[in-house]
């Protein structure tokens, strides 16, 4: 008889992505270790007045690199404001949700690091208002500093840990953020089992966690992370 398969899911997966390791015997738990929240947030219309470094207007160039921050500004009254703009973005979905609401994405990458490289590097002389999170990485905001790129920085949502001791023992553990593994870690610990995370980014979280059983999705989407689990438990 073959062994069951247990695996948990740090978020709630949607019931197709769900089906899928159903449809291949393989039992999964999911829970949401992490939660999102729209903030309340202000600023002033895109023709406002610039107060001091990178000043309080939203600049002609806007960046995301979560799609938590394109649902927050969809839903802010000035929203069509911003549609003049030329957009940065992390993520494919990202790209397709800010896309298909009627914003100009001028370049997105898969990873932050990229994206503020390419930005660095082509777009200099720009000046720039990044959307971000409570708990963003400084990856973007840093690399700007350093190459002396006018930027802003409003936060539009807030990230809240919501860890859960688990008890059932698992085969693998799918991640798909840095807070993600943060939350995990505070109420539980990892032996031996494989670890599958959305991104390069993710990996490193549990890298610093002295996690060695690591897999990284092909390209950073829910679906991709779940294509590896598939993979690897091909029998």
């Amino acid at each position: 008889m073959t062994k069951q398969i247990n695996i948990l899911s740090t978020k709630k997966l949607l019931p197709t992505q769900k089906q899928l390791l159903s449809d291949a015997a393989i039992s999964v738990l999911e829970e949401d270790f992490i939660e999102t929240k729209i903030k309340t947030f202000e600023f002033p219309s895109p023709g406002g007045a610039s107060e001091g470094r990178g000043g309080t207007k939203v600049h002609d160039n806007i960046i995301f690199t979560s799609q938590n921050a394109v649902q927050s500004i969809l839903q802010h009254p000035k929203c069509d404001e911003l549609k003049t703009k030329s957009v940065f973005s992390v993520g494919m979905k990202t790209k397709e949700l800010l896309t298909e609401n009627g914003f100009d994405v001028v370049a997105y990458t898969g990873y932050a690091s990229d994206l503020a490289e390419i930005i660095s590097l082509v777009y200099s002389s720009d000046s720039f208002t990044f959307f971000s999170g409570n708990l963003r990485r400084d990856v973007v905001p840093d690399t700007l500093k350093e190459n002396g790129i006018t930027f802003n920085e409003i936060q539009v949502y807030e990230t809240n840990i919501t860890s859960i001791k688990t008890t059932s023992k698992f085969d693998s553990i799918l991640f798909f953020s840095p807070s993600g593994v943060q939350s995990y870690f505070k109420s539980n610990t990892i032996k031996d089992e494989m670890c599958f995370c959305i991104g390069e980014t993710t990996a490193e979280a549990l890298e610093n966690k002295k996690v060695k059983n690591i897999k990284i999705a092909d390209k950073p989407s829910v679906e991709n992370v779940i294509e590896a689990v598939l993979e690897y438990y091909k029998r």
